[in-house]
């Protein structure tokens, strides 16, 4: 289904209505639709669901709240049913609340996974172009992709939940209310989904059960309501608070519950505001960073805290707060993720456990790292029983090793601009001289000089975060999409016992290493952090080794990077050519003029050597984009890409097109490169662009939208759809 077979039709949310909807013939015959309720000057909307249309909008104008909503956008196609529609509420749902567009009225839960005819081969591609319709009309901003790498998607509670995580809810919630028991531990490593179960059970606990659908839970739909309905009604959960230790995380989640319905900013606090009141329920995220009194920046907010409870600040910590404000907490800790002198020791934890009133709770899959717990199970074999790893070899996940410090920066910066969050992290192995001093750098590797993290707030979304180093402080508690691990030269290898060893010399975090006399601890807490780091990113993990021991070790068990591989095969080919079997076509966009033709004769084009992950295609050909105009995706002078425009909507998408209309500052010629936007008209002739909109996505913002209006309409094409960047 393409965009043409889409309706959006716009009507007023008012009594008239119904009579506008009589000419509508989804609404008449009782069709399964989705509709969002919306008010532009509220900047608020709904999105819902159904096959009764009429019934459903007499209902929603009798509501208080909804009533104050002023249009109703209604979208439907010939392929729709009624699985459709819940995906496609679900995900507009979902990515309406990343987008940040409208803050919406809904207050349903995840909704769960559930599988239907065609799911993946069709509705989804009929999604992504309804979701390009609601941004050329300005329901909808961002793209899919952009929404996906962002905080308020990845942390959402409009999320589906998969089987294990419904299971551990409703594990959740029979602890609290159970008799008898106070705290409740939930174990789970990095990437198990605590985060998300911490803001779902909020979430879930903070909202008005009859406006929730409890069927999105399927089978655990009637076990689910009771627990919840039996929480709120016999234990009082007046006062509930999210405790993050992390301050530029607990900044992160502040945004993210502004953005939902029933929750708010002031529902995320520190824990030095635990020690200021009671609480009825404590949910502590990455409670394995829960403090003691060693090491801090800050003793005296610490010993405030402690005098105020009346603890004896020598020998307590921020969990003894925790217990001792709060009827019934919960505990989401990982031991693996304590990574230094000044967290809760783990004996703590352990006593803990050993308590009458505390149940323990596990969370075994891996939901960030697209490698799955097969990949989480060989880095501990790789940090930890450094006799058993094996070669790792899993195709779902790229992981590999680098000689070159310059070919991993390429690749990072490569993947981010290809789906962004890509970064670069690093154990702590050189000083931190610019941050006094920004005209210094601080690391440097062969060539190579690099900067610290400029921020330790939210960095990894910063505007400089792509060309700096983050630390661990810095990323711990956030996704990735690619993550470029860089060891330093506090680690090495001894092949005679056959085991990690540090070198403390070269560990240059002071709060990290003083007050450590034994140096096997110290040993923990480095190869705690750089497993941390090695499991931050989603969708692979680069590595990169400075001490020569622990390359030599890592590259009995990681594949290289094949430098070459790529570097060999971008060169003009002017031998042995089998068009579109060894090679593609290359076009140079300040000469093509009239040059994309199919008549042309192929030899006297030129011609590039074949991508070895491109698969052979007449479709595809590769042109250099120069300039900045696209530098947030396409780095200036990079080899790209493209596929023959065939039709089907362009709206979102990164376009090459030609128009003599178009000057291109960078180009200078009748062709530019622009993400695609369009303005259409209906009339009985049928659909016709209004206005078509060239949008820039640079860093520079003196680049301008070119737009296109009436006549210049006519001499307009798009040759090709963007695909990647190669070079």
């Amino acid at each position: 289904m393409n965009s043409i077979d889409l309706k959006v039709n716009h009507y007023d949310f008012s009594d008239e209505l119904f009579e506008n909807l009589s000419s509508n013939h989804f609404a008449k015959d009782l069709w399964p639709v989705v509709y969002i309720l919306s008010n532009y000057k509220t900047k608020v909307a709904y999105v819902g669901e159904t096959t009764d249309v009429y019934s459903r909008m007499s209902t929603h104008l009798k509501n208080r709240e909804k009533s104050k909503l002023t249009s109703v956008h209604l979208l439907a196609g010939e392929k729709f049913n009624k699985s459709a529609t819940l995906d496609i509420e679900s995900n507009l749902i979902k990515y309406m609340s990343g987008d940040n567009v409208f803050r919406l009225l809904n207050v349903n839960l995840g909704l769960a996974n559930h599988n239907y005819y065609q799911k993946k081969e069709v509705y989804w591609n009929i999604f992504n172009s309804l979701w390009n319709l609601l941004r050329s009309e300005g329901i909808a901003k961002h793209s899919l992709e952009y929404i996906a790498n962002s905080d308020l998607f990845k942390y959402s509670p409009y999320k589906s939940l998969s089987k294990d995580q419904t299971i551990s809810i409703v594990e959740i919630l029979g602890s609290l209310i159970t008799e008898g028991f106070s705290n409740i531990i939930v174990e789970g490593g990095a990437g198990t989904g605590k985060t998300i179960l911490a803001i779902f059970l909020f979430k879930l606990l903070s909202s008005h059960h009859e406006d929730l659908n409890f069927e999105e839970f399927g089978e655990d739909e009637k076990l689910v309501y009771e627990l919840a309905n039996q929480l709120i009604n016999e234990q009082s959960l007046n006062k509930m608070a999210l405790v993050v230790p992390m301050s530029s995380f607990r900044k992160t989640l502040k945004k993210v519950f502004k953005n939902i319905k029933g929750l708010n900013q002031s529902m995320v606090i520190g824990p030095s505001e635990v020690s200021k009141e009671k609480y009825d329920l404590l949910v502590v995220d990455e409670a394995h960073r829960l403090r003691r009194r060693v090491n801090l920046t800050n003793y005296k907010s610490f010993d405030d805290g402690c005098k105020r409870l009346g603890l004896n600040k020598y020998n307590c910590s921020e969990l003894d707060w925790i217990l001792l404000q709060s009827k019934q907490s919960i505990l989401f800790y990982d031991e693996g993720q304590s990574i230094k002198p000044t967290d809760t020791p783990k004996e703590k934890f352990d006593s803990l456990k050993l308590k009458d009133k505390t149940i323990l709770l596990k969370l075994k899959s891996q939901f960030r790292v697209k490698g799955g717990n097969a990949y989480v199970e060989f880095v501990d074999s790789l940090l930890f029983n450094t006799t058993q790893p094996h070669k790792f070899d899993f195709k779902n996940y790229e992981f590999l090793l680098f000689d070159k410090i310059e070919d991993m920066i390429t690749q990072i910066k490569k993947r981010n601009a290809e789906i962004g969050l890509s970064r670069l992290i690093a154990g702590f192995s050189w000083k931190w001289k610019s941050k006094n001093d920004k005209s210094l750098k601080d690391i440097k590797i062969e060539n190579t000089e690099l900067m610290w993290n400029s921020t330790p707030d939210d960095w990894i979304n910063s505007k400089n975060s792509i060309d700096e180093v983050g630390c661990i402080h810095t990323t711990q508690g956030y996704d990735l999409n690619y993550a470029g691990v860089i060891f330093g030269n506090e680690i090495s290898y001894d092949f005679f016992r056959n085991e990690i060893v540090i070198k403390p010399e070269n560990y240059h975090d002071k709060n990290g290493k003083n007050t450590i006399d034994d140096v096997n601890i110290l040993k923990e807490y480095i190869v705690n952090i750089y497993k941390t780091i090695m499991l931050r990113g989603i969708k692979g993990t680069y590595i990169y080794v400075c001490d020569s021991n622990l390359k030599k070790y890592f590259n009995s068990h990681i594949p290289k990077f094949e430098s070459k591989r790529l570097s060999e095969t971008l060169g003009f080919k002017y031998e042995n050519i089998i068009p579109f079997e060894n090679a593609l076509p290359f076009y140079d966009l300040k000469v093509a003029a009239g040059d994309f033709s199919d008549q042309q004769n192929p030899n006297s084009r030129k011609w590039i050597g074949l991508p070895y992950d491109v698969k052979p295609s007449k479709e595809l050909f590769i042109c250099q984009v120069v300039g900045e105009s696209m530098n947030k995706v396409i780095p200036n002078g990079s080899y790209c890409l493209f596929k023959k425009y065939t039709g089907g909507s362009r709206n979102g998408q990164i376009v090459l097109v030609e128009c003599n209309e178009i000057q291109d500052p960078d180009f200078g010629s009748s062709y530019t490169v622009k993400e695609y936007f369009s303005k259409k008209s209906i009339d009985e002739n049928g659909w016709k662009h209004q206005s078509i909109v060239l949008k820039p996505l640079s860093n520079d913002e003196g680049y301008k939208n070119i737009v296109l209006e009436n006549d210049q309409l006519s001499s307009f094409r798009v040759i090709g759809t963007f695909e990647s960047v190669i070079q």
